[in-house]
Formats: structure tokens, C-alpha cells, sequence
């Protein structure tokens, strides 16, 4: 296994340390239990997270609402600077288009149930029992 980054292609690590290691997950339990979840996808198949992962291969990730497709371009299985963990892949030009209009999305759509603030008023009470009592 390697240390620091490295795009030979012979290098392979584990895909959950690799998720860890490219900052996807903050701790590797998240990025083994949604490996174990079926949140990723490696070139197109659910695996385990004990597969290995090599330069070349696709991933499909999906975070919440957020889905990523990556290039892997280099193997690390240590955790390090950000900046470093940007270098080990590359995001697909229509992963990036998809992940903006989703985001479009969410921001012209008011989130359900953002107009209500805790408990409701009695002027609420009384419009609510107007609409239930008929």
C-alpha cells in the first residue's frame, strides 16, 4: 500500500479507506457503511468495502442528496491536507452539471415545512380546525 499519493497503475487500497483518504467521509465507518449500503458503486456494481480500488476505475458516490461520479487518478490510504486529497480523483463533467442543476433545484423549491416555527398560534389553531371540520 502507499503512503502518498501515487498513480502507478499497480497501487490498490481498500475502497473504504480510499473514500476516507479522497475526504468523501470524515471517519471510515461512514465510508464502510455506505459501501455496506449500497451507496457505492464501482465501475457500475455494489462491492464490499474490502475491494480494492485502482487507478482508473469509476465511482459512483452517493452523499444524502448529492451524487458524485470520479475518476480514481491516484491511490493514497492515508488521510492528509485537503489540497492533496483533490489530487487523487476527478469528477465527471456531467457528475459536476448534475450536482448544480440539483442544487438550482433545492433553492428554487422551499424546503417543506420551513414556514413553521414550532408550536402553532391560536389564529393557526382556528385555521386548521377550519379546514379539518366540515
Amino acid at each position: 500500500m502507499t503512503t502518498s499519493p501515487s498513480g502507478s497503475d499497480d497501487a490498490r487500497t481498500r475502497i473504504d479507506k480510499w473514500l476516507w483518504a479522497a475526504r468523501f467521509f470524515k471517519h471510515r465507518t461512514g465510508a464502510t457503511d455506505a459501501v455496506d449500503g449500497g451507496k457505492v458503486k464501482l465501475n457500475g456494481s455494489a462491492v464490499k468495502p474490502a475491494r480494492d480500488v485502482k487507478v482508473g476505475d469509476r465511482l459512483d458516490i452517493t452523499i444524502g442528496e448529492e451524487q458524485f461520479t470520479v475518476v480514481v487518478r491516484a491511490i493514497a490510504d492515508k488521510r492528509g491536507p485537503a489540497s492533496v486529497a483533490q489530487t487523487l480523483y476527478e469528477e465527471t463533467p456531467d457528475s459536476v452539471e448534475r450536482r448544480q442543476a440539483s442544487r438550482e433545484q433545492r433553492k428554487l423549491a422551499a424546503t417543506p415545512g420551513a414556514d413553521l416555527h414550532g408550536r402553532p398560534t391560536k389564529r393557526d389553531r382556528r385555521q386548521i380546525r377550519r379546514f379539518t371540520d366540515f
